[in-house]
């Protein structure tokens, strides 16, 4: 993680705030000379970073780097820090000498060059290591010991498999169908199974009896391409001794054109096993005849979905799917338990542990193997509940916990999935590392995530990228490596939730633990610190996981240099965490150097945050979602570095003291106002330079004219307007077109105002693909139809829509998701045939009057989820619904029982149902009166 933390300092360095730090007398050239020792050691950190687990003075200096790479980071922003207080005006978008005193530069020049020192001084022992010797001639043993290790040879075939039967029988038939895909991808991450999966394909009577020829190949890390042609060339040819010598004195070229010739002539199958990079695959592709007709195939294993895709744009991927609870049973079962003589009551306890103990393989194939090879050489209870109670131990690390356990190495699945981390460029070691911070099993919001990783610096990008888009791209890649896991994705199909692995939580914990990246304090009703820091502490994340009083973290010097706090608050909704106004003071005064503060779901003594704010100058993040304060002090106007502020709150009114509030503010990208604010009829200025404004959230207007106060801010990709009572303003709309805006609300409730008198607003962002529209509307024009990009709509508290309503909903070109709530339908709801092409999810809440529903053949024909809820006027699901195939859930929430009960077994709408998979009914309502 040196190479890491190395890297992003050097690039904080080249920031102009850091240029002109430059140029002060006596400091500049300390700074340089800091900079060019760091980026000579730049060079070397990643082969020592990869070195250190197995050489403890390896480890020490990597440690030691860091820290200095750290503390002349902290000493400039200390100094900037000072410097800040000082001045009145935005000090760190420019600043001169005017307010630097001696005494300040001469402890910053004086503090500079100790860590210069210390750095050269680390710069000389580093010779001593002969890292690049290492790197050059492929000598490290340890790295050939870990290659051999990963070879999987093809005639060893895994006695115990399971669930990968349908799996096996899929990948053969596409291998040997003449028109099939040239390559055929197994992809996922460590453990999961791929390489076995490989060789039940590999040895599949059907593969056999197809193919002419056959190799199997695995690929290290350090892919040597002359070598690995030449051992896929020996094996398709079965070669004799006068072709081996003529092979081992030819080039890569003339190997690879061989190998190009045999593969066009005859039926081959190879096989390349855990093919990690692009640049591996380009370097082999020679070989291989990829646009030219031939029954030759290849097989391919990776855990990086970038590589399958690059190896062939219209190749078959296959990802592996964890095994599910019978399955985790069985195949422990057959290796844990196999062949064992024992008695029922003894059989029935170690399925209770061991069932226990599955939990947290969470399905992967690798980590149950290595458990249960572990307990199959335990006999006794008492032994299985000894692992029972240091289980993710075991699993790591598959062998016997002993007092020198962790000098045995790596034999579980640790070493493994240490292998995907330690191919990670540096940049997404940092992120993946901020995973760290969230708690167990927690759903991560993207949108968020990302926006930690910016304001912790981790994401650059050049002028002709926006950070936002890079951010997300750090993400696709960490979940095209299997490293993370995908939760839920939104209506534009983009990634809206993520997860980790338990065990790739433990490996991610365990690494920001060894780099000092981040410390985690548990707090119980007790208080008690469960893990409590040692060393300087950068990052905290603070774990409430229930209801307490306000604590302080004390003036602990390890908490000075703090840049990240984040609360996780996981107790029930209506309960906070109190905070008194002094302990609140006393943080926001002591953790000076912060770029991100995520304080939500608190409680604030007299519901205001203080005006102490104003010290952090450094904060790039700042969150308050939903915690009890009813104010803004106007001190937040000087957090200048404001990348993302989030005030939003469901559950108070918070005053915003004037309107310039945030008209410094020139690098604010996303701003959320709360729902509910004092001072609405006050326009909110920003700052004129923020042209970078990405998302504004719940801005308050009279009209959308004045939303020509944002014709700069052509950017924006996420806006929310409240649209107020305007009296006799007249209705002009805007002049603006927000061509890069994604996605539009506009809530009208208060305002009195009916579509589409406030329809200019929407026809303004014509590539939207989210649009939700709160308030009465008198008409849905046909001009929404050229919103061709519209995929998710939501209506709510809409009053009454008429049939030519409905029409044009039923043509929007795009639309999967329509949502609508608090409203009224037609009496007799008609969807025509051929209306909804591509509606997929349909949910319908609080929805009046409508009584009769019909469904026309041909209408809707791409639904897949039905939501009905507190629809009480309506008599049945709608008929036509048995025509809709493509139907796999529906779910019926708090309806009539006569409604209910006609949808079950032998009801008069069973039929409509009967080929719907998933059918669920939830809190029944009782029937009318008579």
């Amino acid at each position: 993680m040196a190479e890491a933390v190395v890297s992003i300092v050097l690039e904080g360095l080249s920031k102009l705030i850091i240029q002109e730090l430059k140029s002060l007398v006596r400091v500049g050239g300390k700074v340089l000379s800091a900079q060019t020792q760091l980026q000579i050691m730049q060079a070397y950190l990643k082969d020592a970073d990869a070195r250190q687990g197995r050489n403890e003075v390896i480890r020490i200096w990597v440690a030691s780097v860091r820290d200095a790479a750290y503390d002349l980071d902290d000493i400039i922003e200390t100094f900037v820090l000072k410097v800040a207080s000082k001045r009145k005006a935005s000090v760190l978008t420019r600043f001169t000498g005017l307010f630097i005193n001696g005494v300040n530069l001469h402890r910053i020049g004086s503090d500079i060059e100790k860590i210069t020192t210390e750095i050269s001084l680390l710069s000389s022992i580093m010779q001593s290591f002969k890292l690049d010797q290492t790197r050059e001639s492929g000598g490290d043993t340890f790295f050939q010991r870990q290659k051999e290790r990963r070879i999987a040879y093809p005639h060893i075939v895994d006695p115990h498999v399971v669930g990968l039967a349908r799996g096996t029988e899929e990948l053969a038939t596409l291998l040997i169908e003449k028109n099939g895909p040239r390559v055929v991808s197994i992809w996922g991450m460590g453990g999961l199974g791929k390489t076995t999966l490989a060789k039940q394909v590999y040895h599949h009577g059907d593969i056999k009896r197809h193919f002419d020829c056959f190799a199997w190949v695995c690929i290290s890390q350090q892919c040597q391409a002359r070598e690995v042609l030449k051992e896929i060339l020996t094996k398709l040819i079965s070669p004799t001794n006068e072709q081996r010598q003529e092979i081992a004195d030819l080039g890569k070229d003339q190997i690879a054109e061989w190998l190009w010739n045999t593969q066009r002539e005859r039926r081959c199958l190879v096989v390349i096993d855990d093919i990690w990079t692009r640049d591996a695959w380009r370097s082999l592709e020679a070989g291989f005849p990829m646009n030219e007709e031939t029954e030759s195939r290849i097989l391919l294993t990776t855990r990086n979905k970038e590589v399958a895709s690059c190896a062939d744009k219209n190749g078959f991927l296959f990802e592996p799917r964890s095994l599910n609870d019978d399955e985790s049973w069985e195949l422990f079962e057959k290796i844990a338990m196999f062949g064992e003589d024992t008695n029922s009551k003894i059989y029935e306890q170690k399925k209770e542990l061991g069932t226990k103990m599955l939990q947290h393989c969470k399905g992967l194939p690798l980590a149950i193997t290595v458990l249960a090879g572990l307990l199959a050489r335990k006999e006794t209870i008492d032994e299985w509940d000894m692992v029972h109670k240091n289980v993710y131990e075991y699993i790591r690390r598959g062998i016997d916990l002993g007092p020198d356990y962790k000098d045995e190495g790596y034999e579980g699945v640790s070493w493994l999935l240490e292998l995907s981390y330690d191919n990670l460029p540096y940049y997404l070691k940092l992120c993946f590392l901020y995973l760290a911070h969230f708690p167990e099993d927690c759903e991560i919001p993207v949108s968020t995530l990302t926006k930690l990783w910016m304001a912790e610096g981790f994401i650059s990008s050049a002028a002709v990228e926006v950070m936002e888009d890079v951010s997300y791209m750090c993400l696709s890649e960490l979940v095209g490596r299997c490293m993370v896991q995908v939760g839920k994705h939104g209506s534009s199909k983009k990634i809206k939730t993520c997860h980790l692995h338990d065990l790739m939580r433990d490996l991610c914990i365990l690494k920001a633990k060894e780099g000092n990246f981040l410390r985690t304090i548990n707090y119980s009703a007790s208080l008690e610190i469960k893990q409590t820091p040692n060393g300087r502490v950068r990052r905290l994340a603070i774990h409430l996981d229930k209801m307490f009083e306000a604590y302080c973290l004390g003036r602990d010097e390890n908490y000075g240099y703090v840049r990240s706090l984040l609360y996780f608050v996981q107790v029930d909704p209506y309960y906070y965490c109190y905070w008194n106004s002094k302990e609140l003071r006393s943080l926001l005064r002591d953790f000076t150097l912060l770029r991100v503060l995520k304080f939500e779901e608190m409680n604030v003594s007299k519901s205001k945050l203080p005006g102490e704010i104003g010290n952090l100058v450094h904060l790039r993040f700042l969150s308050v979602k939903n915690s009890l304060i009813e104010a803004v002090p106007s001190s937040i106007a000087k957090l200048v570095c404001l990348q993302t502020l989030d005030l939003r709150s469901r559950y108070l009114r918070m005053k915003i003291p004037n309107q310039n509030l945030f008209s410094k503010m020139e690098k604010l990208r996303h701003i959320y106002l709360p729902s509910r604010y004092s001072g609405r009829e006050k326009r909110l200025l920003f700052a004129i330079e923020a042209v970078n404004l990405h998302t504004v959230v719940n801005i308050g207007i009279q009209a959308s004219s004045d939303l020509d106060d944002f014709v700069k801010l052509t950017n924006l990709r996420k806006l929310g307007v409240m649209i107020f009572d305007g009296g006799e303003k007249k209705e002009k709309g805007t002049n603006i077109i927000f061509k890069h805006l994604h996605s539009l609300s506009v809530d009208s409730r208060l305002s009195g105002l009916l579509m589409p008198r406030n329809i200019n607003i929407v026809l303004s962002c014509p590539n939207i693909y989210k649009l939700k529209l709160l308030g009465e509307i008198a008409e849905l024009p046909e001009e929404l139809l050229c919103l061709t990009n519209l995929t998710k709509l939501t209506l709510s508290g809409f009053g009454n829509l008429k049939d030519d309503h409905i029409k044009v909903l039923e043509k929007l070109p795009s639309l999967r998701m329509l949502f609508a709530s608090f409203g009224k339908f037609p009496a007799h709801l008609v969807c025509s045939e051929g209306g909804f092409p591509f509606l997929e999810f349909l949910s319908l809440d609080f929805v009046e009057e409508f009584k009769e529903w019909k469904v026309e053949k041909g209408a809707m024909r791409s639904l897949c989820r039905l939501h009905i809820e507190h629809c009480l006027d309506l008599e049945a699901v709608p008929d036509g619904l048995q025509y809709i195939t493509t139907l796999k859930e529906l779910t019926i929430k708090g309806m009539r029982s006569e409604f209910c009960s006609r949808l079950g077994e032998g009801g008069k709408d069973f039929y409509k149902i009967q080929h719907v998979q998933s059918v669920i009914i939830t809190n029944i309502s009782p029937n009318r009166p008579g």
